[in-house]
């Protein structure tokens, strides 16, 4: 997997982004959800309207990785006023890493996470922080193995469904 490439994308990326963030999705959350809950969320979030506004905002970016010109996964983060619960502070929130199903295991997430931590030295923020649905072990279990600490919870609607997501943070020293 040392052919991965991490491309930042562009506006004109957007069909390609709507793909992979709908497909995604629905692989790694489809099982534990209603299928009317599932398209209500994908049809909504995953809009094109939705995704231009975020291409477009100054505090997010998107990265691709790439393995021979496949998006085999993504990731989206945000600073300052884009940040979806802590703005204000100086920290990046990663809102997505996503990876096709196929390619679980082989290190593309943990790629795409040494991206967001790169840019988070970059911009000297004081830490990483990001939310994850609490019935989702595998990216619990990761995002602990890279260092990072519960430090509370929010709910994220999906559709009709509250569900809890567990609030996880990465203090960054030596900026």
């Amino acid at each position: 997997m040392n052919d991965i490439n991490i491309r930042k994308i562009t506006l004109s990326d957007i069909d390609q982004l709507q793909n992979i963030g709908k497909q995604t999705f629905a692989e790694t959350f489809s099982s534990g959800n209603s299928e009317a809950n599932m398209n209500d969320y994908l049809k909504h979030k995953f809009s094109k309207e939705v995704l231009e506004t975020e291409l477009n905002d100054k505090n997010s970016e998107f990265y691709f990785a790439e393995l021979e010109q496949q998006n085999i996964g993504y990731l989206k983060i945000n600073f300052g006023k884009s940040q979806t619960e802590i703005s204000g502070e100086n920290a990046l929130e990663i809102e997505r890493i996503y990876v096709l199903k196929e390619f679980h295991g082989k290190k593309v997430g943990q790629l795409l996470y040494q991206k967001a931590i790169e840019l988070a030295k970059q911009q000297k923020v004081d830490y990483i922080w990001l939310g994850v649905w609490e019935d989702n072990p595998r990216a619990i279990r990761f995002y602990e193995k890279n260092g990072f600490v519960k430090f509370d919870k929010h709910i994220f609607k999906l559709g009709n469904d509250e569900q809890t997501d567990i609030m996880m943070r990465l203090l960054l020293k030596n900026n």
